[in-house]
């Protein structure tokens, strides 16, 4: 008996060879499902670069479609891949971990499948490493995550601010156009770039369009309103209506037909969490469900979050389409905020075709979870005819989704992107205490870090932004020592080599001392 045929028949190779069959049905239907998802989006796909992107991310969809959890068990038990970063190489790792069976079974690979070429395993990483290039620039002596800044009004008269910022780490700036005016975006932008000039580097400028963004714009009270829970408040279509209820009117009344009894309403980024008891033509009036314990103030400009409703609401203002004038002739990206369907991505290219611009880079903001449910069919739509990045908006995702599931989603957004091969925006609320108050917490610290498997991270202005900027580049330059995306980096471990090499060093002198 050959050493192959006794291999095949011992009880440890018939374990492989089940192991290999079982992944072999998985390729199988994966590759029938994705065919059928990519058929779907071919359509909507104009841009070659985009096309291995959209493939993958089909392949990841349908990969993503079975419980693999005791199969990647028993895979890692043999040493061969759990298909646990399988993100950016789908049909690949899956090709990989079946050549590795087979060799150990001594079976045979069906012919469409062979063990993939390194440099077959690394396309998909370089190709989102290189949109993340082209996307947020170069920094050959920075940390792999690009660092964004939010421009406050001040970086428009104080050059030195920017100089400062990209001395210290800015790789790219954002501007939002809820706040201030293009004089004032157009010298945030020229004060940054020529910064960035000085130092023989680029600094691409993404500009926000402000979206259809729920805030309150009156409280009908001259007195303070501190709601506590069980308080009700009404939300007034109109100010010319009265209530014997503490009453605001907020800037898209429209949604309002939208609203019903018993859905939950958020205001100011969850700090308020109320119901709805009644609905007349007044408005709705509000029970507060949520809130700490002394109450929290009603204040104007705050922003509203409705997550049982689906508000339909043009994703595009009036406003927005002003900007959006300036912003293709200034900006380098643009933010796409409250981004929920595909045709809102649509309708922006369309504007951006009548400006001449049809292939201007976008970001989308995922901010709801409408946003979410759609997120592949938003990918594929603007990736497929321009550069795209998505943006973990997490401030208005936190509340539209339940602060629970936040940690959850944050990740399955970045995993749907690698897929993608579309770079990420890890933002809101980083480091935002030592931005605010020139001192971290804890929690923040350990934010920052893990937002280094994002290819871009951003922080939001703050009169520390200076000392935000430097922090977070040493703390991305030390956590790329010891992960890639969401594969560990086994670097060693230097906290603790002095106490190894003691008990090293003990352990020799105790074995040759005689006594």
């Amino acid at each position: 008996m050959s050493s192959r045929t006794s291999s095949t028949h011992s009880p440890a190779a018939c374990g492989a060879a089940d192991l290999l069959r079982a992944v072999l049905t998985i390729r199988r239907e994966v590759a029938h499902e994705a065919d059928a998802i990519f058929h779907a989006w071919q359509s909507h796909i104009t841009r070659s670069e985009f096309v291995s992107g959209a493939r993958n991310l089909a392949h990841y969809l349908a990969l993503r479609r079975h419980d693999l959890g005791e199969l990647q068990d028993q895979l890692a038990c043999w040493g061969v891949s759990s298909l646990g970063r399988s993100e950016s190489r789908v049909l690949l790792n899956l090709d990989a971990a079946a050549a590795t069976l087979a060799a150990i079974a001594g079976a045979e690979l069906p012919a469409n499948i062979q063990r993939p070429s390194y440099e077959e395993y690394a396309r998909g990483a370089r190709a989102l490493t290189a949109q993340k290039l082209a996307l947020f620039g170069p920094d050959p002596d920075g940390p792999k995550s690009r660092i964004m800044v939010t421009l406050p009004a001040e970086a428009a008269s104080n050059p030195q601010l920017c100089i400062d910022l990209i001395s210290h780490g800015a790789d790219c700036a954002r501007i939002n156009c809820a706040h201030d005016s293009p004089d004032v975006w157009l010298a945030m932008a020229a004060n940054m770039r020529e910064a960035a000039a000085a130092r023989r580097r680029p600094c691409p400028v993404l500009m926000d369009l402000g979206g259809p963004k729920l805030r309150i714009e009156r409280v009908l009270s001259e007195a303070p309103v501190c709601l506590k829970t069980g308080d009700r408040f009404m939300l007034l279509a109109d100010e010319r209506h009265r209530s014997e209820f503490p009453a605001v009117v907020f800037s898209e009344p429209r949604a309002l037909d939208d609203l019903r009894v018993g859905e939950s309403v958020w205001i100011d980024d969850g700090k308020i969490g109320s119901v709805v008891e009644r609905i007349d033509t007044a408005g709705a009036l509000l029970r507060v469900t949520a809130t700490r314990d002394k109450g929290h103030v009603l204040k104007a400009l705050k922003g509203l979050n409705f997550p049982d409703t689906q508000i339909d609401l043009p994703a595009l203002t009036a406003k927005d389409r002003v900007d959006l004038d300036f912003v293709v002739e200034h900006a380098d990206m643009i933010g796409y905020s409250f981004v929920q369907r595909p045709k809102d991505v649509a309708l922006l290219q369309r504007e951006l075709e009548l400006r001449g611009k049809p292939s201007m880079p976008i970001v989308l903001k995922i901010e709801t979870r409408l946003a979410l449910d759609n997120l592949p069919r938003l990918i594929v739509t603007a990736a497929g005819r321009q550069p795209t990045a998505v943006m973990l908006a997490r401030g208005d995702l936190a509340v539209e989704l339940g602060f629970g599931r936040l940690a959850e989603i944050q990740e399955e957004i970045l995993w749907m992107c690698e897929a993608a091969q579309v770079p990420t925006i890890w933002a809101t609320q980083v480091l935002e205490r030592l931005v605010k108050k020139g001192q971290p917490v804890r929690a923040e610290t350990t934010d920052a870090a893990m937002s280094q498997r994002a290819e871009c991270v951003m922080l939001n202005k703050g009169p520390h932004l200076v000392e935000g900027v430097r922090f977070l580049d040493d703390v991305l330059r030390r956590m790329d020592r010891h992960q890639t995306k969401k594969t560990s980096r086994l670097t060693p471990l230097r906290s603790w080599q002095g106490s190894q090499a003691l008990d090293i060093e003990t352990s020799r002198r105790d074995a040759t001392d005689p006594a």
